[in-house]
């Protein structure tokens, strides 16, 4: 694993300020729940695989890794190819699936949830992460930004159970995303990005040091983004 590794190993560079907090919420949700992950894993949407290395190793008792993902994908090293609505799998199949900052980009979420439960078995887990403070991605293939709340409601539709959710950053974390995404995608000459990049630094690293996570989630929350898993009922 490379010490740069911006998904297994972020670190706060100046340009890197504007996908670090981001990577490393990611990254600590997976390795929360590494020790539940077991048998064959389905990573769905899986792109280069940057999250192999973790889910495969200890306390991962993952024994086959899968990597799900569209023909034509960027980047997308993928072991069996998805068509955008079935999953080319038998039912009852894989032990653990996980979809991380992917199902943004489904235009009919509901049906592919429906479809990893599918191909769960029972009792099987599924792990998720979700942005919420992110501009347009892979367009035109962007076509949702999910609340706690919305996420919850899809899962139980889709006849999951035992569902926990996790937000990864409050308003401080926020609003340090925005700055580097700022500093990332705004219009300005080489110059003056880097030089408002290694000027803004501190203040990146001092918004998220400061920041709570919200417990909670309610009223006027701000959030980064979110985890959870759920699970396919035994019966």
């Amino acid at each position: 694993m490379s010490d740069t590794d911006p998904f297994l190993n972020p670190q706060p560079a100046p340009d890197r300020l504007f996908d670090y907090r981001i990577r490393r919420d990611i990254r600590d949700a997976l390795l929360a729940q590494l020790p539940l992950f077991h048998g064959t894993l389905l990573d769905v949407g899986c792109g280069r695989m940057p999250y192999r290395p973790l889910v495969t190793n200890p306390p991962s008792r993952v024994e086959r890794y899968v990597g799900l993902d569209v023909e034509g994908s960027i980047d997308a090293r993928r072991d069996i190819t998805f068509d955008g609505r079935n999953i080319p799998l038998d039912d009852n199949s894989v032990d653990t699936a996980m979809a991380t900052e992917v199902l943004e980009h489904c235009s009919e979420p509901d049906h592919l949830l429906r479809e990893i439960r599918r191909v769960l078995k029972p009792e099987g887990l599924f792990f998720f992460t979700v942005p919420f403070l992110w501009p347009l991605h892979e367009v035109p293939h962007d076509f949702f930004r999910y609340t706690p709340y919305a996420m919850r409601s899809l899962l139980a539709q889709a006849g999951f159970s035992a569902i926990e959710l996790r937000v990864h950053a409050g308003w401080d974390a926020s609003l340090a995303q925005m700055l580097g995404l700022w500093l990332k995608y705004r219009g300005m000459r080489p110059w003056k990005r880097q030089l408002l990049s290694r000027l803004s630094k501190p203040l990146v690293a001092f918004l998220n040091a400061i920041d709570e996570r919200p417990a909670n989630p309610g009223e006027s929350t701000m959030l980064t983004g979110f985890s959870g898993t759920a699970r396919k009922p035994a019966h």
